[in-house]
């Protein structure tokens, strides 16, 4: 598979994003089209270690196969030209006649989590001593210290409650490093 890349323009994070359904194995082609139609793409790739001859090659799928991210201000551009683009199956419309945005969060969730080339960051690795913010759930921004991680990435933390330490499992999806 080819180095597929996205545009992160500063003017990408201030416009809406929509979901497209790609035809199968459509993902080159749509992406060459659109961006020759001036659209701001966005299609987030994970690693993915496949076997050849014997061999393990790591290389770049996308994160949501058969679905890519564009950009565009539906009031100004041609968007109906997106479900007769090659490699287009449709707009993903939910329902309505006109396309509705992604969640922001979403995508600029996803942006974080990846570098310029659309490729997915691994997350940061957390070691005992480290501070973490608590992020969700009845801790919510609770600034603590690591005390251990499991293999399976639990975080074990010591929170102060009620003036005693008080030794508590965590996701890792709910701390982030200080």
């Amino acid at each position: 598979m080819k180095d597929l890349t996205c545009d992160f323009s500063d003017a990408g994070l201030q416009i809406p994003w929509y979901l497209v359904q790609l035809r199968p194995n459509g993902l080159g082609i749509a992406l060459r089209n659109l961006a020759r139609q001036g659209f701001d793409l966005f299609c987030p790739m994970h690693p993915s270690m496949t076997k050849r001859r014997g061999q393990f090659h790591k290389s770049w799928r996308p994160l949501f196969p058969g679905y890519l991210f564009v950009g565009f201000d539906q009031a100004r551009a041609p968007w109906r030209a997106i479900n007769s683009t090659y490699g287009v199956s449709r707009l993903v419309n939910f329902g309505t006649e006109a396309p509705r945005p992604v969640p922001e969060g979403l995508i600029t969730g996803l942006r974080m989590r990846c570098d310029a080339d659309g490729r997915l960051l691994p997350p940061e690795t957390l070691e005992k001593g480290d501070s973490v913010r608590i992020l969700s759930g009845p801790f919510a921004e609770f600034v603590t210290t690591v005390e251990r991680v499991t293999p399976d990435q639990r975080i074990w933390v010591l929170l102060d409650l009620l003036g005693r330490p008080t030794r508590v499992m965590l996701a890792r999806d709910v701390v982030q490093k200080v």
